[in-house]
């Protein structure tokens, strides 16, 4: 296991670890559902890796393991050069249901490793039993970093009174200019621990591009709305973006959108069109 540079440089953030990973990774939810062809999104996989986004996002439960297996093929031959990530499911998330989950997860993606593996959101299962097996397929390498998604902060810090917890990597969370609840206390707290924050539909899943005021924005720049949803959250330090990428198109404005530099006149509209919090809120989720 040893990591390659992208031959394209896409700007990167730091894991607690110090490992830097790109900012803008290529999403994969509701692919491989049949909504286009498959050699198209392998594809469009494929050009984000040559665009230098060498961070796949990926999970067991996206198409039911058929998204891992797209992925695995959309990466044959060039493995050494991607961070993958991928999800256990909450109700496969013992000890000993991690590590199978994870040998699935394995074989679909065709590979022998996962650079990160996350826990895809809570359920009743005990943290501690999910950490253990974490632990034990970071001892074996069959991963190398573990993290969470969909939690708040309250979880998080349920997680590092764990024994091992303090480990976590990550969490990917819902966050996009309309979904900025975690603003006010997650974000920091994350910060605070050198932990980036994963923004799973930072376009809000397309509906974001209707809205006027990025539809103005979008204009004085000579960009797209999506273009202008994805530099927004790009601008975070410690934030990591996952839009869907599914197409050759949305690949390649997905990767112009770290070239726009949004103004302070930008931010300002954005923010009185979309206020920051000001209080705790919900943790967001789709």
């Amino acid at each position: 296991m040893h990591r390659m540079k992208s031959a394209t440089a896409v700007r990167s953030t730091k894991l607690p670890s110090g490992e830097e990973v790109p900012v803008l990774g290529l999403g994969t939810w509701h692919l491989a559902e049949g909504r286009r062809g498959r050699q198209d999104e392998i594809k469009a996989l494929r050009l984000g890796l040559d665009l230098g986004m060498n961070l796949i996002d990926t999970a067991e439960m996206y198409a039911d393991g058929e998204a891992e297996e797209l992925v695995g093929e959309a990466i044959a031959g060039r493995r050494e050069s991607v961070f993958l990530v991928t999800k256990v499911l909450p109700h496969h998330a013992t000890r000993r249901g991690t590590i199978a989950a994870c040998e699935h997860s394995l074989k679909r993606l065709k590979t022998d490793w996962i650079d990160l593996y996350l826990l895809h959101w809570r359920e009743k299962i005990p943290l501690g039993e999910t950490v253990e097996g974490f632990q034990e397929l970071i001892d074996s390498e069959r991963i190398r970093y573990w993290g969470v998604s969909n939690f708040d902060v309250s979880d998080m810090a349920e997680l590092f009174e764990i024994e091992g917890g303090a480990s976590v990597t990550t969490d990917q969370v819902l966050y996009n200019i309309t979904r900025r609840g975690i603003e006010f206390d997650l974000m920091p707290w994350c910060r605070e621990r050198n932990m980036p924050i994963m923004a799973y539909s930072p376009i809000e899943q397309g509906r974001l591009v209707l809205h006027p005021v990025i539809r103005h924005i979008a204009e004085q720049h000579q960009a797209t709305p999506a273009q202008v949803a994805l530099a927004w959250v790009l601008r975070q330090d410690g934030v990591i973006a996952i839009p869907q990428s599914g197409t050759l198109e949305h690949v390649r404005e997905n990767r112009a959108a770290l070239d726009l530099q949004l103004t302070r006149r930008d931010l300002d509209m954005i923010d009185r069109a979309f206020p920051p919090p000001s209080s705790k809120q919900p943790l967001a989720v789709l």
